[in-house]
């Protein structure tokens, strides 16, 4: 199978459309297909921050009715869960977006859309592995991680990267650049940390390139490893970029 995997959406759904369109994908009756039978798989993060997160999650759930949906969890996936479970979470970094969008349907839609979205991220697995040289994560997977049980120290690293404990002054993690050091046969491709290109090393690419935050929203192509993006269409925001050193 060849897969067209696309960084982190954040509501940018006019933006995905178009780079699907760009890929080769015809839309037909909420569902894009490509002539040539390539798939799309997605780094997670598919809301918050940007403007149309109900339509982009709607796409996704269309996919998972079909059993066709590639998609690895992120960290505003896991908050909206938690939010939609009824835990306290606090409504800032983009969910307050996410939340005011859903709070616009009617009470009956708001209902529906929530138990939806509480099955959508229940039936999703931690991480993806695509084919024997290809796994999707969305802030990455550690060689010695590949192939073992799930525990918190994966689910916390497979959502959040290789964090510090520590944290910028702007209230930002400080995570280590784990792919540096990663020596794995299969490629991993991830998202999570905004730059302003595709940071590619050592059989990893991190394809967050800050849609949301007026980059781009790029997909990685495999196994051809060609990188594909459209301009995104939010403000620029250059302080939102990470600059791996």
């Amino acid at each position: 199978m060849k897969y067209d995997i696309i960084g982190d959406i954040h509501g940018c759904f006019d933006e995905l459309m178009e780079l699907l369109e760009k890929l080769g994908y015809h839309y037909d009756n909420g569902i894009h297909s490509h002539p040539e039978g390539r798939q799309p798989a997605f780094v997670g993060d598919a809301m918050d921050r940007g403007p149309d997160s109900l339509a982009v999650l709607e796409l996704l759930f269309a996919r998972q009715d079909r059993g066709i949906l590639f998609y690895s969890p992120g960290n505003h996936c896991d908050k909206l869960y938690r939010y939609m479970k009824g835990n306290s979470v606090q409504l800032i970094h983009g969910l307050e977006i996410t939340i005011a969008e859903w709070q616009a349907l009617p009470k009956k839609e708001q209902q529906e859309f929530r138990e939806r979205y509480i099955h959508f991220y229940e039936a999703l697995p931690q991480y993806q592995v695509l084919r024997d040289d290809l796994i999707v994560a969305h802030a990455g997977l550690k060689k010695d991680m590949i192939g073992e049980p799930l525990n918190k120290r994966i689910s916390v690293f497979t959502l959040y990267g290789d964090i510090t404990g520590k944290f910028h002054a702007d209230g930002r993690p400080v995570r280590r650049d784990w792919a540096k050091s990663y020596r794995g046969k299969p490629w991993v491709v991830y998202g999570h940390t905004p730059t302003e290109e595709p940071y590619v090393i050592n059989r990893t690419v991190n394809i967050d390139t800050g849609c949301v935050f007026g980059g781009s929203l790029t997909a990685f192509r495999f196994p051809e490893k060609e990188l594909v993006s459209v301009s995104s269409k939010q403000p620029y925001q250059p302080e939102r970029f990470h600059r791996f050193t």
